[in-house]
C-alpha cells in the first residue's frame, strides 16, 4: 500500500530507542501488511504485536530492514554504474552479487537483480 514504508519510516525516526509502542488498530494492520515486504511473516509480526515492548522491536527491525537495505542498494548501484563506465563489468556484477548475497527485502533483491541483468547491456544513447 503507498505510504506504508514512509509511515514506518516515520514511526520509526520518531521512536525512542528504549520506549514501548502502544499496539493499536493502525499500527497492528500497518505492520501486518509491511512484514511480508521485509521478509517478515505474519506470524512474526503478529507476535510481535502482543505487547508494547515487542512491537517497538518489530517496528524498529522493519525500519531498519527498510533503512539499511535502501542505502546498501543505494551505493551497491552508484558503485556498480561507476565500475561499469569504467570498463570493469566483472567488479561491477561483484559488486551487486555483494548485495544480492545479504539483501533480504524482496524489492531490494529484484531491484538488484534488475541491475545484474543489464551490467552487461551498453548503455542507452539519449539522443540529444
Amino acid at each position: 500500500m503507498p505510504g506504508d514504508w514512509d509511515r514506518v519510516r516515520e514511526l520509526g525516526n520518531q521512536l525512542p530507542e528504549d520506549a514501548e509502542l502502544p499496539v493499536t488498530d493502525e499500527l497492528r494492520e500497518l505492520l501486518l501488511r509491511v512484514a511480508p515486504d521485509v521478509a517478515l511473516t505474519a506470524v512474526e509480526a503478529s507476535e510481535a504485536l502482543s505487547s508494547p515492548v515487542s512491537a517497538a522491536a518489530f517496528l524498529r527491525e522493519v525500519h531498519r530492514r527498510i533503512r539499511d537495505g535502501s542505502r546498501r542498494l543505494s551505493r551497491a548501484l552508484v558503485e556498480s554504474y561507476k565500475l561499469k563506465q569504467a570498463g570493469d563489468l566483472a567488479a561491477a556484477r561483484q559488486v551487486l552479487s555483494r548485495i544480492a548475497d545479504v539483501e533480504v527485502v524482496p524489492l531490494y533483491r529484484e531491484q538488484v537483480q534488475i541491475a545484474l541483468d543489464h551490467v552487461d547491456a551498453p548503455e542507452e544513447e539519449t539522443g540529444h
